[in-house]
């Protein structure tokens, strides 16, 4: 039995299609306009459902469980890299340990943020909780706090740069847009 019928299969089938059915929604009629009760009755399940598998609204838009592989592939470069380095070198390590996620459906979601003023708050949280771990990696390996946190949010801005300009196009692939940044960060390339 391969376990896409058990609990964890069905978990996660229920998740996506919650996430499917916000944008649908969030496209046709606004995030800000689209309720969560009407969210959970597109996906058929209740709105307890959904605060199940996404403990808030903006989480549908803004979740991301990438932190702890980020951190661990920054941890993982030599320490006798400056920082920006080291993160630059962290980054690309966590990106191909990554399956390509579906295009369409990042584009969609990156899209709907960046014309969304309400989700700045949850984007700017989630942005600073991927530059905190990113700091704890880089201060266990014996960097200062100052200069972490800058070469920290030095690099998330040039990744976001990056994705709001290719979510705004039909071009390429989040794996090109997110090497295009690395690429700039790691000596100016373009």
């Amino acid at each position: 039995m391969d376990g896409s019928a058990g609990p964890s299969g069905r978990a996660e089938r229920t998740r996506h299609r919650l996430a499917v059915c916000a944008l649908e929604l969030f496209e046709r009629h606004g995030y800000d306009a689209t309720t969560t009760a009407q969210i959970a009755a597109a996906a058929g399940v209740s709105e307890m459902t959904l605060f199940r598998h996404f403990a808030a609204k903006e989480r549908l838009i803004a979740d991301d469980p990438y932190d702890p592989l980020i951190a661990e592939a920054v941890a993982a470069q030599p320490a006798t890299l400056p920082p920006l380095a080291r993160i630059v070198a962290g980054l690309r390590g966590a990106w191909a340990a990554l399956p390509e996620p579906e295009t369409s459906e990042v584009r969609r979601r990156v899209r709907i943020a960046a014309r969304t003023p309400s989700l700045a708050a949850a984007m700017h949280a989630n942005t600073r909780a991927t530059e905190d771990a990113i700091v704890s990696a880089l201060a266990a390996g014996g960097v200062k706090k100052v200069p972490a946190r800058i070469a920290a949010a030095a690099a998330l801005a040039a990744l976001m740069a990056a994705l709001l300009e290719w979510a705004e196009t039909d071009h390429g692939t989040l794996a090109d847009a997110v090497a295009g940044a690395l690429d700039v960060l790691d000596g100016g390339r373009s």
